[in-house]
């Protein structure tokens, strides 16, 4: 079968994203798994391999009309964008997140053209992108954006084979219970079904989480499952999803973990983040899903604690292009 072609996005060049690129370049697997186009500053990922002490090679292209694989090199476009000498480690930057949305945004385009099947980033730092011009809030609001997509797309994280999914995402938590509704519970359902079917489960099975402790006791702490959940659970189950709860979540992660189910959809951000993080934060991935194409990172920050220090773990990175390789390939297939 045909290889995918995976972008790979230069991440927050004050971070750890150009050592962690030279790590990921320099694993076999990873470079036998796609046609691999690099949208970055070469500058920037020629600092990151000074750091990891690794010279993984690259076909340097000028354009995507310039790509030949024919080698099994990754390409890297090369977009001057930010120039290392001026960046201050492990500080926040408005050029340093300007940088990240100029790559990111090639890279989105060329994945909406259909030039390139799926994409992967090297961690970003939130504030750098508000300061750089991002002004909604979060990545995955802004590529929607940027590529005018009309669908709902999410945030799942995956630790191991456990997915969690979410219905509110970057809000203040005072704003949870007010955003949820049946419509947006049951959206919510569908989208890590369809997400989860790209990444091979068939069907997947699906727990919903309460929001209030104790599944909000009949009533006693809160009315949200009598009311919005539970119904919405109901909805989902009758449009034909494999799907249970709600389930008090200081259990939920237990059942997800011991593969009762293969999925959890919860509530708010930290109310999955927290476990699933705990599960196993050096193993984790994000997806963002309900794209035309498979978007994936690695679930970790910029680690601006350890820049520079060669101390990155690369595994998460690898677990990122991996899914997204795979999930490429599930849709060339479908």
């Amino acid at each position: 079968m045909t290889k995918p072609a995976i972008a790979l996005v230069q991440g927050d060049a004050a971070g750890i994203g150009a050592e962690l690129m030279a790590k990921l370049l320099s694993i076999d697997e990873v470079v036998q798994a796609a046609n691999i186009v690099i949208f970055g500053d070469r500058r920037v990922f020629e600092q990151g391999c000074e750091v990891a002490d690794l010279s993984p090679v690259v076909r340097l292209c000028s354009g995507l009309d310039d790509t030949d694989f024919d080698a099994g090199l990754p390409n890297l476009l090369d977009v001057e964008c930010i120039d290392p000498a001026t960046v201050k480690p492990a500080t926040v930057s408005a050029a340093n997140g300007a940088a990240v949305l100029r790559v990111f945004g090639l890279a989105l385009d060329a994945c909406k053209a259909g030039a390139l099947d799926g994409l992967c980033f090297m961690p970003f730092n939130k504030a750098a992108l508000h300061a750089g011009g991002m002004d909604v809030e979060d990545e995955s609001r802004w590529a929607r954006r940027h590529i005018d997509h009309p669908s709902r797309t999410s945030e799942f994280n995956v630790i191991d084979g456990m997915w969690n999914a979410r219905v509110t995402s970057h809000i203040p938590l005072r704003e949870v219970a007010d955003a949820l509704s049946v419509d947006e519970i049951v959206a919510s359902i569908e989208l890590a079904q369809r997400t989860l079917r790209d990444a091979g489960f068939e069907p997947p099975r699906i727990a919903v989480a309460a929001l209030n402790p104790h599944a909000g006791d009949n009533g006693n702490i809160g009315r949200e499952e009598i009311e919005i959940i539970a119904p919405a659970v109901e909805e989902a189950r009758r449009q034909g999803f494999a799907c249970d709860g709600p389930f008090p979540s200081d259990t939920l992660y237990i059942k997800v973990r011991d593969g009762e189910y293969d999925c959890a959809v919860s509530m708010y951000h930290d109310q999955g983040q927290i476990a699933i993080k705990l599960l196993g934060f050096h193993m984790g991935v994000s997806v963002h899903g309900g794209f035309p194409f498979p978007m994936t990172t690695p679930a970790h920050g910029t680690a601006f604690d350890i820049v520079g220090q060669n101390r990155a773990n690369v595994e998460p990175s690898r677990r990122a292009f991996m899914m997204a390789a795979q999930m490429a390939k599930s849709r060339m297939r479908a």
